[in-house]
């Protein structure tokens, strides 16, 4: 069963993550709350993941037309950086700390999309 549990959940990363939704918001809540991994497994489960279907979805956007790499130089690089920075943090915070900041996250997300469906709706009906 947990197999099958950790190939549904991949299928799932996989289509969000491709379709650049961020898999990740989906996969660390369905490995934490499903199969009782903890925070920084989870975390470093879909950062490996993540890595692997950027490459496979970042080829077929290129291919499409879709990818843009004017200025992209400062992105990756500041990327690089605070993407070091941010795992150092990750490694001295507790689990459940990082449990509730990313729950934060999650509401906060939710919380701007909601309203953006309000904005979108509104620029419809001009």
């Amino acid at each position: 069963m947990t197999i099958f549990l950790y190939l549904l959940f991949g299928f799932i990363a996989g289509v969000f993550g491709g379709l650049g939704m961020g898999g990740g918001t989906l996969l660390i809540p369905l490995l934490s709350i499903f199969l009782g991994l903890d925070q920084k497994m989870c975390q470093g489960i879909n950062l490996l993941s993540f890595l692997i279907m950027a490459i496979f979805s970042l080829i077929i956007h290129y291919r499409n037309g879709f990818v843009k790499t004017r200025g992209i130089i400062y992105i990756i690089l500041s990327g690089i950086v605070f993407s070091i920075l941010g795992s150092s943090l990750v490694t001295i915070l507790p689990s459940k700390l990082l449990r509730i900041c990313f729950g934060f996250f999650l509401c906060l997300l939710a919380i701007i999309e909601f309203f953006k469906i309000f904005k979108d709706k509104k620029k419809e009906g001009k």
